[in-house]
């Protein structure tokens, strides 16, 4: 029986690009078609197979120790992008300001995605969800050049809305316009919450 669902449910990619070198700028470098290999896409300073653990997964490793990449992609929603953007009173937050990967529009609730959760392109490439990506103070800066004094309201503005981070489960090429398929674990949510003790 298979363990993931495909749900009727297809968006699109709507943008792509890659961050050079994350310690120069945050900002991505836009591109009409990405290069998905197992190491992640070509050209990101988020890619590789590994990457040395961060404040993130603190809890788990002391910082720097090296594990698994399950965030070589930053996948953000249109619609939450808009969203975020009129929080913080602008008119629109370009991608590239956030450092985002990948921009899909047309799947609701995008940064609420189930870990595990399987984002597929036409061709056959695929993503997998690692988990919610939490908003961060970095993009202050870029955010800042062409929204003055704007760019401190982002992290609070993208709570709950700065989409997912994921890996590449299967290799291929993803380009503006691809359609992408939601496969969602198949398993009901875990009733545990930890509030029982």
């Amino acid at each position: 029986m298979p363990a993931l669902k495909p749900l009727n449910l297809t968006g699109q990619i709507l943008w792509l690009g890659h961050v050079r070198d994350r310690t120069a700028a945050l900002a991505s470098i836009a591109q009409a078609e990405m290069v998905l290999s197992f190491a992640g896409p070509a050209g990101e300073d988020h890619g590789g197979l590994t990457r040395p653990s961060c404040s993130r997964v603190i809890s788990q490793y002391p910082r720097g120790t090296e594990i698994r990449n399950t965030r070589q992609l930053s996948i953000v929603s249109a619609e939450e992008l808009a969203q975020i953007a009129a929080a913080m009173d602008v008119d629109a937050l370009d991608p590239w300001l956030v450092g985002a990967t990948m921009v899909i529009e047309g799947i609701p609730d995008f940064s609420h995605l189930p870990p595990s959760s399987r984002l597929q392109i036409a061709n056959g490439a695929t993503l997998t969800v690692d988990m919610q990506n939490r908003p961060c103070h970095l993009p202050a800066a870029e955010i800042d050049v062409p929204h003055p004094g704007k760019g401190r309201a982002f992290k609070a503005a993208a709570k709950g809305l700065r989409g997912v981070t994921a890996w590449v489960e299967r290799e291929g090429t993803a380009c503006v316009g691809d359609s992408v398929t939601v496969h969602v674990p198949d398993q009901r949510a875990w009733a545990y919450t930890g509030d029982e003790l």
